[in-house]
């Protein structure tokens, strides 16, 4: 397995890229990342797992929404730094729904494929309002409030987020429940833009969730002072 993995010409990469293509339809469904642990994997167990540069962890394909991928060759390129994998795919490969990531044509921008699922049902609303934020980066700041809201910048998102913490804040100590609820969905609307501004996936949040589990408040908190 170390030979085949050593194949990789990894001085001159970090991180492997890796085209994805159906193995029957040869269609190109999407690029992603392997580091040397993703590719190990993938080769050992013929499922595709990735290495997310948002998530900053090894990933398989469909872990959440149960689309994986079965690879059935893995080739490499002349170089020796990009790998073709050849699949079948479960469901989609896109987060958008669709079947293929490649489904905008760059000089006209239109869309040339229909959502096939939708990606509230593979991943939630937190992931699936984060990707949207993402997008929202380079629309026109007059007709989105997110990409109005990214454009003006630092201080107007941090002042967003203390606004809206504060309007929480209100409605808490009002017990008003219907206000608790609508000011929350604020507050977290605008903490999501503020980490899509700073290319932070959600995702690390919950690890950091995670890695909290079991372990005392108390001590969690006297080790960020130490």
């Amino acid at each position: 397995m170390q030979e085949i993995i050593d194949r990789i010409d990894w001085q001159k990469i970090s991180l492997l890229p890796v085209i994805v293509q159906d193995s029957t339809s040869q269609e190109v469904l999407m690029m992603a990342y392997m580091n040397k642990e993703a590719l190990s994997l993938s080769l050992t167990t013929k499922v595709a797992h990735y290495f997310s540069r948002s998530k900053q962890r090894i990933w398989k394909k469909g872990e959440s929404s149960g689309h994986i991928q079965q690879i059935h060759s893995f080739n490499i390129d002349c170089d020796n730094d990009t790998l073709l994998i050849k699949v079948t795919q479960t469901g989609v490969a896109c987060h958008t729904g669709r079947r293929s990531c490649f489904f905008t044509e760059l000089e006209s921008g239109k869309i040339n494929s229909e959502v096939e699922v939708s990606s509230e049902a593979l991943y939630g609303v937190i992931d699936t309002l984060y990707h949207t934020i993402q997008e929202r980066k380079n629309a026109d700041p007059s007709t989105s409030w997110t990409a109005k809201l990214l454009s003006k910048g630092e201080n107007t998102i941090l002042k967003k987020v203390v606004e809206e913490a504060g309007e929480f804040s209100f409605a808490y100590k009002d017990s008003d429940e219907h206000e608790i609820i609508y000011e929350a969905a604020d507050l977290t609307y605008h903490v999501l833009v503020a980490l899509a501004a700073k290319n932070i996936s959600p995702d690390r949040v919950k690890q950091e969730l995670a890695r909290r589990f079991n372990m005392s408040g108390i001590i969690e908190k006297n080790s960020r002072e130490d």
